[in-house]
């Protein structure tokens, strides 16, 4: 093993470090790494050759996981899966209409299907135990507290909750971020570079929503091979908009018939997957009693660009979320 700027060996007093960037070449000193100029195009080269084998690379699963009660896949539509903040398990609508019809028949008082903590009466209730679980830097507490002040117009404090998740770990909380640099808002500026990084974090981690956005940005700038990259990964893993439009790219003939098909059965297996007869026969809406009063309501746990003004009315403490 030698430098690959001064060609000296590797012996006992001397040890080679490998190039951090493209893992290709080492070198003996800082300073022989940056006397190799001649090193740095195939460093950038390689490096963004790295860089595509992590980011077009399929995850087994979404970011969601699967049901803690049932262990079926969670379906990526969030009006099938329920976010208890109690203790910030994502309940499958399945299992939660099945607890709750049992809790019905049974003249059970309600709770939560995974922790079995009472549903709070009140609104008030609920933001407490919420707050509890913000306290105890519980990722997705402080993920929902982030966008709840974000659809109230408090981007800057949106900011910090969504950062503060991302740090902790949570997926959703970074694909807010990057709508929140797409948008931009109060102290929160628009920053395409952050908005992208974030997107690819999020994308391999698994979250549907940012590969499909990765892949109508890859479009919009013609790189037309990346962005059906993307489509497919993304419905592959069953996301509804992504083979929508892998059957414009056919048309189009960005697409081979092979890579179509193979893409329509995956998605086609994905979503199967996520199904049980008793999500199949649950109820299709869900009512949440907050302060006596009973509201229709859509279990909501991440926020679109496109939808930012509309979906306050469906933010809940889904806590308190029973089955119609």
């Amino acid at each position: 093993m030698f430098c690959a700027s001064c060609s000296i060996a590797e012996v006992d007093e001397i040890k080679l470090k490998k190039c951090d960037a493209c893992d290709l070449v080492r070198y003996c000193s800082d300073n022989c790494q940056q006397d190799h100029s001649q090193h740095e195009a195939t460093c950038k080269e390689r490096a963004a050759e790295l860089s595509d084998e992590i980011l077009f690379r399929q995850p087994e699963s979404t970011h969601l996981g699967d049901c803690p009660i049932c262990c079926l896949p969670l379906p990526i539509e969030c009006c099938k899966s329920m976010l208890q903040t109690c203790c910030s398990k994502v309940i499958c609508k399945g299992c939660f209409c099945a607890n709750d019809l049992r809790q019905i028949e049974q003249s059970l008082d309600r709770t939560c299907p995974f922790c079995r903590h009472p549903f709070p009466e009140t609104k008030e209730e609920a933001n407490k135990i919420n707050l509890k679980r913000v306290e105890a830097n519980d990722p997705v507490a402080i993920a929902q507290i982030g966008r709840e002040h974000c659809v109230r117009g408090e981007f800057g404090t949106a900011f910090e909750y969504l950062t503060k998740a991302v740090e902790l770990g949570d997926v959703n909380a970074r694909y807010n971020l990057s709508l929140l640099y797409q948008n931009g808002g109060g102290s929160v500026e628009k920053d395409e570079k952050k908005r992208l990084y974030h997107l690819e974090e999020a994308a391999i981690a698994g979250q549907p929503h940012a590969r499909y956005d990765l892949g109508i940005f890859e479009g919009a700038e013609g790189r037309f091979d990346r962005m059906v990259k993307h489509f497919i990964i993304s419905a592959n893993l069953g996301h509804d908009e992504s083979i929508q439009e892998l059957k414009k790219c056919y048309v189009r003939g960005f697409v081979s018939k092979e890579d179509f098909a193979g893409a329509l059965r995956a998605h086609q297996s994905a979503v199967d997957a996520t199904k049980s007869p008793q999500s199949e026969g649950g109820s299709s809406k869900i009512r949440c009693r907050v302060a006596g009063e009973f509201l229709w309501l859509k279990p909501l746990y991440y926020f679109r660009s496109n939808t930012l003004p509309a979906i306050s009315e469906d933010l809940a403490y889904l806590s308190t979320i029973v089955s119609a």
